[in-house]
């Protein structure tokens, strides 16, 4: 059980680091140091008194990461209350619902997100506050249980209460200009209670809100901290006056966990994206910022080697000499060195979760030397299930099981393959306002069910092949895992990206097809069904006799996806 408090992580944060640089937008280079943070904490929780907000009510934030919305995040736990971070993605109506369905009393939003929200749809909404200056854009409820606390006179909520010159005033008159890091006392809160409620989609009929402790948010942040790192000087992967590049989203658990959370309460300087992460953007954040660890997801690192090196090493005379022994491991070295310029060059390694890696790819990168690893796990862990540094990783593999969790094999078949159920520190509460769906997400004994199926070896390395729910039963009754093939399908040429589906007792392939690789080649549009049918063929080659792909199906536009960039399969297996 892990020992440190939650909100304790960051009192002491402040307290240590208060000169040192916290948060820097990276594109206007605005930055807080951890004194500055600290002091605009200490201003929203005025705030916060004003609207009537009591401990364990809840608040929603929505925007691109920004250190206003880390600001919002950090005042809203360590108040007491409860944050509910919501993806930007998400439609208005989608974000209706979960400010709603939260029981959010605050929301905190971006302004050009406001302008597409209506003020009606917003359940026990009482006021909404701009992450731009933190000013109020809206008071909806009129009537509140606010106590002026020096008259004792019930108040109406009003936008004067909550603006910024008059939470200035609250803050002057509290501390007279004394303010210090000694000033920072935060009322405890015990970390088996709630700390944030994260959705897992935005609409109705698929969200689910999930109850995460603030147990479970310090043992990933914790174990961000104890990780041992491998750079001359340094205990841990996370350490004081590090500097990490955000651009996962902050409302999605992975990258709040390290990119976030965990460098923020271990004294790092963490440089936050604002604008959508294009290539050109993180190229050039990445060499100015050289960041000493790198979160991302699969996505990045594949289009790095599908434009640029796969290109690069097909072509002669590369492809020849890549052919030829020793020489192929000067050039493989050399593109590794280039790859690791690319990211700063001054990184540990860089960790890559959310969603199955390309077996090819990792094949390629592990190689050539470059420093990764995959991690596992899920929001519901908060996220994190298994790790392990990349020079002791596993091919194949999600890491090694956490030693504050533990991993069991459900119905495992004759290859040891089951599904994955775990239990320990990171595991949520459950959903809320969902007992159906909470029941459904436990074993009778207490494990959470991943929905994922794999097997572990003999020293605690996870292996994952599929989901058990998109697993199609062959015709004599083999497993067969869509993401297996759907792997070998991106490897093709022309292919962006694929869907292995089961219709009519027949594995069914829908390709989106790669417009850029297409032009070059010069396909017209009547050359493209040879080149799906000698796909079809060469992935066949590759697979077992009852996997076979029976047909090939152009996908007209790009696949509708989650805010994780994974296809919403829903859509296309009905």
């Amino acid at each position: 059980m892990v020992k440190e408090n939650f909100v304790r992580l960051f009192e002491d944060s402040f307290r240590h680091n208060w000169d040192y640089p916290a948060f820097t937008d990276y594109e206007t280079k605005y930055t807080l140091s951890y004194g500055q943070v600290a002091e605009q904490v200490e201003k929203l929780h005025l705030l916060f008194k004003q609207c009537g907000i009591q401990k364990n009510d809840k608040v929603s934030l929505i925007g691109r990461n920004s250190t206003h919305w880390a600001v919002a995040y950090i005042a809203t736990v360590t108040y007491g209350a409860i944050i509910v971070p919501i993806l930007q993605d998400f439609r208005a109506q989608d974000v209706h619902h979960i400010v709603k369905h939260s029981d959010s009393k605050l929301l905190f939003t971006a302004d050009y997100i406001w302008d597409h929200l209506d003020e009606n749809e917003l359940g026990q909404v009482r006021a909404v506050i701009s992450l731009t200056k933190f000013k109020p854009l809206a008071v909806i409820e009129e009537a509140l249980p606010v106590i002026d606390e020096q008259t004792g006179v019930r108040m109406t909520l009003t936008a004067d209460m909550i603006s910024v010159e008059t939470i200035q005033e609250l803050f002057d008159r509290k501390y007279k200009g004394n303010f210090y890091p000694d000033c920072i006392r935060y009322e405890y809160k015990d970390n088996e209670e709630i700390a944030s409620i994260n959705y897992t989609s935005g609409t109705t009929g698929f969200s689910k809100g999930v109850m995460t402790t603030g147990r479970a948010l310090a043992s990933n942040t914790v174990f961000g901290h104890n990780a041992p790192a491998l750079r001359p000087g340094y205990g841990s992967l996370l350490h004081a006056r590090d500097r990490m590049v955000t651009f996962l989203p902050l409302a999605h658990a992975y990258g709040c966990a390290f990119d976030f959370l965990g460098n923020s309460t271990c004294g790092g300087h963490t440089y936050f994206i604002t604008r959508v992460p294009t290539p050109k953007i993180l190229l050039a954040a990445f060499a100015e910022v050289k960041p000493t660890l790198i979160l991302s997801v699969p996505l990045i690192i594949e289009k790095i080697y599908r434009k640029q090196i796969l290109p690069m090493i097909a072509k002669p005379p590369m492809s020849w000499v890549l052919r030829v022994p020793l020489l192929d491991e000067v050039v493989l070295n050399q593109i590794s060195k280039k790859l690791i310029s690319v990211f700063g060059g001054e990184f540990e390694q860089i960790i890559i979760g959310g969603a199955a890696m390309n077996a090819e790819v990792e094949s390629f990168f592990r190689k050539i030397h470059f420093p990764f690893m995959i991690g596992y796990g899920m929001t519901e862990t908060a996220p994190l299930i298994s790790y392990c540094h990349w020079t002791d990783f596993k091919p194949g593999s999600c890491g090694k099981i956490l030693d504050n969790m533990e991993v069991r094999i459900d119905d495992a078949n004759e290859e040891g393959i089951g599904e994955i159920v775990v239990r320990g520190d990171n595991v949520m509460l459950g959903y809320y306002k969902n007992e159906e769906a909470t029941k459904a997400s436990f074993t009778p004994d207490g494990w959470l069910r991943t929905g994922d199926l794999g097997y572990v070896d003999s020293e605690g390395f996870i292996f994952i092949k599929g989901r058990s729910k998109t697993m199609i039963l062959g015709p004599s009754g083999q497993n067969i895992y869509p993401e297996e093939i759907e792997d070998k399908l991106n490897n093709m040429p022309f292919v962006a990206e694929s869907l292995a589906i089961h219709r009519d007792g027949k594995i069914v392939a829908l390709v989106y097809l790669d417009k850029d690789a297409c032009d070059a080649a010069g396909l017209a549009d009547n050359d493209i069904p040879a080149q799906l049918e000698n796909i079809r063929r060469e992935v066949n080659k590759q697979l077992a006799s009852y996997e076979q792909i029976a047909q090939m199906e152009i996908q007209p536009q790009e696949f509708q996806k989650t805010p994780k960039n994974s296809i919403k399969r829903y859509l296309y297996t009905k």
